[in-house]
């Protein structure tokens, strides 16, 4: 799991956009594995396993958690039955079954970022972008979230993640690294960051604590 930590308008959303097909860099490639991606468009870099959880409220006000889901997994090549079987499993999984039946626009903010991450897993990604999954919730929700990244990562779900709740984005990543203007200004574990008097001083604060 990696941290991308900067002050707002440093590139990290700009960084998400390109690596999901988004937008296309000006210089540089897209390194997926061993294969260059830097110019195969949206779809087939979701298909070779990039998903991608958006900053911004992604689902459907309307619909039921269920048809949130549902509406994902039907653009996947699979049978009725194994849709149903599939929607069980991440409805269990992310702990929202006895939402299954509500409304989206009745959710809480916690509820609705999981949905939203169950959303971003109906395609098996292989790795997970995420754009500020801890902004506008709760600090229990942001426990709980927290609790669903690290059981991805022991499924072995490779994660990118950025977020201004700085504490709580270290606490669950293995490395980080600090940018401004689209440049690596810092990296390291979170308990190198955290004690490195350049990265205090650039970003964290000189009363930065991990705990």
């Amino acid at each position: 799991t990696i941290g991308l930590l900067g002050p707002n308008g440093a590139g990290k959303t700009t960084t998400f956009y390109m690596i999901t097909g988004f937008i296309h860099p000006n210089s540089g490639k897209v390194i997926l594995g061993q294969e260059d991606i830097t110019k195969l468009p949206m779809y087939k870099r979701a298909r070779k396993g990039i998903g991608y959880l958006s900053q911004e409220p992604s689902i459907f006000r309307r619909m039921t958690v269920e048809e949130n889901i549902m509406a994902i997994l039907q653009m996947q090549k699979m049978k009725k039955r194994e849709r149903q079987e599939r929607l069980k499993q991440l409805l269990e999984e992310l702990d929202i079954a006895h939402l299954a039946r509500n409304k989206a626009y009745t959710l809480s903010g916690g509820e609705r970022r999981r949905v939203e991450i169950t959303r971003a897993l109906v395609t098996e990604p292989k790795f997970l972008l995420l754009d500020e999954p801890f902004s506008g919730i709760d600090p229990i929700t942001v426990e709980e979230i927290q609790k669903i990244i690290f059981r991805l990562k022991e499924r072995g779900l490779g994660m990118l993640i950025t977020d201004h709740n700085v504490r709580e984005t270290l606490s669950i990543c293995d490395r980080a690294y600090i940018i401004c203007d689209g440049v690596i200004l810092k990296s390291g574990t979170a308990e190198f960051l955290a004690n490195d008097p350049e990265a205090k001083r650039i970003y964290l604060g000189e009363k930065f604590r991990l705990s």
